[in-house]
């Protein structure tokens, strides 16, 4: 059902697999009647864990003379798919020490009894180019695609904003199980089915090019450089008084290896992070900075667990210890990790933020700190900086005050600086730094309507402090802040309490470009240019289902209504070949390369212009031929109507005679005359 349409219908009649669903179990114990059921009962904890188990489909031969078991079972799932993931997860399972299993699939004692005697050389294929996973790229017209899921449908449009409306490249029904997701490159697109994962790509035809078996599979995560791909299940256990059992592999995306398991109950994997299936914290593994995908971690208790991926073993064998660890977070774009521990003792140990190196893990950098009552960290993309919002006790405990530690993360012995609002107290509703920039913009205060600040890393006016006030909008109707992939541009939204309100600000110049509204959005999603900008209200909302594109400088280019409608992603672009002073360059004489797209743009706007012109001439042609059509039909009736009425032709205009005709109204009735009328009835 993962490749195939299939009718949703439930009688639909069961497809024929042969033996394909089973597996047989061999070095088992050889064990008396009275230890069936026991032994039953381990291999079904075992093998449940790994696909579902039809029913009656667990049996162990046994001998009709001693009527113990003979050391082998045959276990029937319910798809091929289980049956060779629990092939391939339990061949070589350690049952003790005197028995390990043997696992292999029914149908291949068939195929290796047909294995010829006499060897003969395999057919050398001839060799067949495989897709091209970057085509998309290459698009003549610079567009951007994304991917939407409505009702049971998954499509992948373009983007195209000139002609102001989507072009369909591949659409698809049952595509996925719950959900889809890019990957972080827009290489591959991701599937969620509840036998595992799929991976698509390609020109337009979006072929598969791998399966990720994991029954009962959740969720899903990318590494950064897409080189691998975490998937997670949590099965209900066996004795109520348990928690989950979890499992997560980790698998080699283009060869679909797995390369790493990892397996245990649900309360340990809770530690930090945004709450998720079953309670477990997702992402479970954070991966480090940059494309490499050299590193993984993630939170115990009192340690951080890093791992690389040259043997996916612990570094150095052993965790990072940190006694009372509650966060960590990694550089976007270097080996370092950024971790928190609250204060100890009552406050008599003060709390404290750490950056540390791996994989050498020696602390680089540290701060202490007093008074916490919560931190939250912040990483700019290009891991130049790093902020830290600190929420504070007052002296006398009863309100909180906020301030921000701020590292320089690229400069020398990485200088920390201390940095507080205007107004203290002010409540801080957003934070978020410009990409690729050394601004950042924060949403803070009480009121109704927040204040919306913007600073500077550098310098200004020669100022003393490095961290620079450039302006303060008051009083904005807005929550969230989402700033442009190339920076310069932010929006200022307004979301849930707020109904969508938009406001498009040039923080170079310090001005509103405008404002607009879409009402009960929930999402808003840069493309990854920064050229456009998408909102969308999901299913959350029973109406208005949809999502609107807007340009950079707010207008709204259309909109598309869809009922059902649970994801808009965009394509991610992997990052430019171009190097910083080739994309300078450009910049600069953009004027000489805008030549060629101003030509394209005027001749889409020609073409469309034509097409109008031609769709108009169409409409009136349809009208023309209505009206000859009904004129010839009232010819063709004229001898008929005629007929009807006594020879009289009523075509003919006939002259109207007009009367003038007075009459009297009575407009006014004293109240003695209608009191008298009463009295007489």
């Amino acid at each position: 059902s993962d490749d195939e349409d299939l009718l949703q219908n439930e009688d639909i009649p069961e497809l024929e697999m042969g033996f394909a669903n089973i597996i047989v179990v061999d070095n088992l114990p050889v064990v008396p009647p009275e230890k069936y059921e026991k032994l039953e009962n381990v291999l079904r904890k075992i093998y449940g864990q790994l696909g579902v188990i039809r029913e009656g489909g667990l049996w162990m031969p046994t001998d009709p003379e001693t009527k113990k078991t003979q050391g082998y079972c045959f276990i029937e799932f319910n798809t091929p798919q289980e049956a060779e993931f629990a092939m391939e997860k339990t061949r070589g399972y350690k049952l003790d020490k005197s028995h390990i299993f043997a696992v292999n699939m029914f149908d291949d004692f068939e195929k290796y009894m047909k294995v010829p005697d006499e060897w003969a050389p395999a057919e050398i294929k001839p060799y067949t180019p495989g897709e091209n996973l970057l085509k998309w790229l290459t698009d003549d017209k610079a567009r951007d695609q994304f991917v939407i899921r409505a009702g049971t449908f998954t499509e992948v449009y373009w983007n195209d904003a000139r002609r102001a409306m989507p072009e369909l490249v591949y659409q698809k029904q049952y595509w996925t199980d719950s959900y889809i997701q890019w990957s972080p490159l827009g290489t591959h697109l991701a599937t969620v089915h509840r036998q595992g994962a799929q991976v698509w790509g390609g020109d337009d035809k979006f072929v598969r090019l791998m399966r990720f078996l994991h029954p009962q599979l959740k969720l899903i995560d990318f590494s950064p450089g897409e080189k691998y791909l975490i998937t997670y299940s949590s099965h209900e256990p066996s004795n109520p008084i348990d928690t989950h059992r979890v499992v997560l592999n980790i698998f080699d995306v283009r060869t679909g290896k797995v390369m790493r398991e990892f397996k245990g109950s649900a309360d340990d994997f809770t530690t930090g992070g945004n709450m998720g299936v079953s309670g477990v914290s997702w992402p479970i593994f954070r991966w480090g900075g940059g494309r490499d995908d050299k590193y993984f971690a993630r939170l115990g208790k009192n340690v951080i667990s890093v791992y690389d991926t040259e043997t996916f073993a612990l570094i150095d064998k052993k965790s990072l210890k940190v006694e009372n660890v509650v966060d960590f977070s990694w550089s976007p774009t270097d080996p370092i990790i950024s971790l928190f521990v609250p204060e100890l003792g009552g406050g008599n140990q003060p709390a404290r933020m750490s950056l540390v190196q791996i994989p050498g893990k020696e602390e680089i950098r540290q701060k202490n700190l007093f008074s916490v009552s919560d931190c939250k960290m912040y990483w700019q993309n290009n891991g130049e900086y790093l902020a830290v919002q600190v929420d504070r006790y007052t002296k006398t405990k009863k309100s909180i005050y906020t301030g921000f530690e701020l590292f320089r993360i690229k400069e020398r012995d990485i200088p920390i600086e201390v940095f507080e609002l205007d107004n203290k107290n002010d409540k801080i509703i957003a934070f978020a730094w410009e990409p690729k920039g050394h601004r950042f913009a924060v949403i803070h205060g009480d009121g109704p309507k927040p204040d919306i600040s913007f600073y500077t890393m550098k310098a200004v006016n020669n100022n003393v402090s490095r961290v620079s006030k450039l302006t303060t909008l008051k009083g904005k109707q807005a929550n969230a802040l989402f700033w442009s992939p190339a920076g310069r541009f932010i929006v200022l939204a307004g979301m849930r309490g707020f109904n969508g309100q938009l406001e498009f600000f040039n923080v170079d110049e310090l001005e509103t470009m405008a404002t607009g509204e879409h009402f009960m959005a929930t999402d808003i999603m840069w493309d990854p240019t920064g050229r456009y900008l998408a909102t969308a209200v999901t299913s959350v909302h029973e109406m208005e289902n949809g999502f609107q594109i807007w340009s950079f400088n707010g207008k709204q280019i259309y909109k598309v209504l869809k009922d059902q409608f649970y994801q808009f992603q965009w394509r991610p672009r992997p990052p430019s070949l171009l190097t910083p002073e080739k994309e300078e360059d450009i910049s600069k004489n953009l004027k000489r390369y805008s030549k060629k797209y101003e030509q394209e743009d005027q001749d889409v706007h020609h073409l469309l212009d034509e097409e109008e012109r031609k769709r108009r001439t169409r409409l009136q042609e349809v009208w023309e031929a209505w009206v000859a059509k009904w004129k010839q039909l009232h010819e063709d009736e004229g001898a008929f109507r005629m007929q009807l009425r006594g020879g009289e032709d009523s075509d003919k205009e006939e002259e109207a005679e007009y009367k003038e005709i007075e009459a009297e109204e009575l407009v006014d009735v004293t109240e003695e005359t209608v009191a008298f009328d009463l009295d007489q009835e």
